[in-house]
């Protein structure tokens, strides 16, 4: 029975699970910041959801991650949110290569992105790591 017990099995983590948080980002280092997502998908295997949470260009695509070197990219993903494509390089976490709004040292974020109905034009899309501290919200 383990409702007595103190030696739980560990539950693991997903695959992802360096590379998954909540971001502030921006769009070719201009607007505000808004909130982007990255976080496992359900076959956990190599890949991850890139969830821009309908605030920047509306996409959300699977893309392959790179565990070992924090990177992820994707040709032609297909958009949940939309019927356009989604093509995702140079994407990257930088391990406390950020700093949130308050001065906290944090992980970062960067990639380029883009949509099939924009062909050519690649989004450059950075930020940093949300704390979920309400001071470092935007």
């Amino acid at each position: 029975m383990w409702a007595c017990s103190k030696d739980l099995p560990d539950a693991g983590g997903t695959e992802a699970k360096a590379l998954a948080n909540e971001w502030w980002v921006r769009i070719d280092g201009t607007g505000d910041p808004v909130k982007l997502s990255t976080y496992n998908t359900s076959l956990n295997a190599d890949s991850m959801w890139v969830d821009d949470l309908e605030s920047l260009s509306v996409f959300k695509c699977k893309a392959k991650i790179d565990v070992s070197t924090l990177t992820f990219s994707t040709p032609n993903s297909i958009n949940a949110y939309s019927t356009n494509t989604v093509s995702i390089t140079n994407g990257k976490i930088l391990k406390n290569a950020g700093v949130s709004k308050t001065g906290n040292v944090v992980d970062s974020i960067y990639m380029e992105v883009e949509l099939s109905d924009v062909p050519g034009v690649k989004n450059k899309i950075a930020g940093v790591a949300r704390t979920r501290w309400d001071v470092d919200d935007y």
